[in-house]
């Protein structure tokens, strides 16, 4: 048996002996140089054991040099000396990398647009595509640092806060779930370094009250019946935009003068309207209804929609209307939805000053809320000290 200090057994060969032929010499032997006599290690008694390996040509008789060394164990004389057989080196492979693009759009794909609101994710798509997607790209999602994610934010320069805020909430998202995945360690969009800075959203401003005056005395001057009902509706009560085209006959209950409000009505690519329910459950409400209005409000089938009856109107429709409304009473400012919301709230704070009854009306889930977005105050430059003085006795 073949023996080896390296404590490896080689494998049996067939052909090797101690006393092998040498190759025949001579150039005119067919032979020569087609066999060779090779050392491949020593018995038991140190003898020498030799093989023969013979081949049809010289590289054919050097790869059965080296397989005889592999197979005798002598490889190993050739090998450097930091080489074990028993732990033998290894290159690691290269670790798969994953591209942006393609691990957000799986993201969006999978566990964003399905599982939220249309108008959701739109604003989500947006957000890839005008931010981040165009950033990143390429990119792999393991290599995104908090320097990458900085660099995005002060190249948006003045953006609102608030929009950035919004964006990054989709990239923590993103990244979140490359955590689960095991792609990266931790959600570098969370890291403290990151700073978010930016303009203060514009806030919504309420019409004064001269121009609510006269958009309600003027109610009767607009001359589309549909325009009508739209400004009595919304001029007077606390609807939010999308409540307000929710809207159908079955929910004015003219007896007890009260509008349920059930659904809403929003454009997420602003143009078609998409029916839903409402923002959250504490917007499910019933608010009262302005008596002196009911007059514009025709009647109809109670699973009709107010404004285009079997069907919503279109965002494009709406648009008009505002127009038209504006041009009938040649108001002198343009016709805003949201302002409408935002300043009979204002109002309702003004003249009953209880917070509660107006965060219902509202249909807000907190009190913070109607006061921090939709309460504006109408006495802003009203004395602060003569209240507090009178209500202690200080009335000289």
């Amino acid at each position: 048996m073949l023996q080896s200090e390296y404590g490896i057994e080689p494998l049996y060969l067939d052909n090797y002996t101690n006393d092998a032929q040498a190759t025949p010499e001579g150039k005119n032997n067919p032979m020569a140089y087609n066999r060779v006599r090779v050392f491949i290690g020593t018995d038991a008694k140190g003898k020498p054991i030799y093989t023969q390996i013979s081949g049809s040509n010289q590289n054919e008789i050097n790869d059965r040099i080296v397989k005889a060394y592999v197979q005798s164990g002598r490889i190993f004389e050739f090998l450097p000396d930091s080489f074990s057989p028993l732990s033998p080196t290894v290159s690691p492979e290269k670790p798969v990398k994953h591209s942006f693009r393609d691990y957000a759009e799986h993201w969006f794909t999978v566990f964003g647009k399905p599982n939220i609101e249309a108008s959701t994710a739109l604003t989500y798509r947006r957000q890839l595509d005008i931010y981040w997607i165009p950033a990143f790209e390429n990119k792999p999602i393991e290599d995104i640092n908090a320097a990458d994610i900085q660099g995005v934010l002060n190249h948006m320069g003045e953006v609102a806060k608030d929009t950035k805020k919004k964006a990054m909430m989709v990239l923590k998202m993103i990244l979140s779930q490359a955590v689960e995945d095991g792609y990266v360690t931790r959600n570098v969009a969370k890291s403290d370094r990151i700073k978010i800075n930016g303009k203060a959203a514009k806030e919504t401003e309420p019409y004064s009250v001269e121009q609510m005056q006269y958009l309600v005395s003027n109610i009767p001057n607009v001359k589309n019946e549909t325009d009508r009902v739209y400004l009595a509706l919304a001029a007077l009560h606390p609807l939010r935009p999308e409540e307000v085209f929710g809207l159908q006959y079955g929910d004015i209950d003219r007896e007890n003068h009260k509008i349920h409000i059930r659904r809403a009505v929003t454009y997420p690519d602003r143009n078609q309207p998409t029916v839903k329910g409402t923002k959250t459950e504490s917007s499910v409400r019933t608010i009262d209804l302005v008596p002196q209005i009911e007059q514009y409000i025709p009647n109809g089938d109670d699973n009709a929609f107010i404004f285009g009856n079997d069907k919503p109107l279109s965002y494009q429709q709406i648009r008009r209307m505002r127009g038209r409304i504006k041009k009938d009473i040649a108001f002198d400012d343009d016709i805003v939805p949201r302002r409408f919301r935002t300043t009979v709230l204002t109002d309702l704070y003004d003249q009953t000053k209880d917070i509660k009854q107006t965060q219902a009306a509202a249909g807000h889930t907190t009190a913070d809320m109607t006061l921090k977005h939709y309460v504006k105050g109408r006495q802003q430059n009203s004395n602060t000290a003569s209240p507090v003085a009178s209500r202690y006795g200080l009335t000289g």
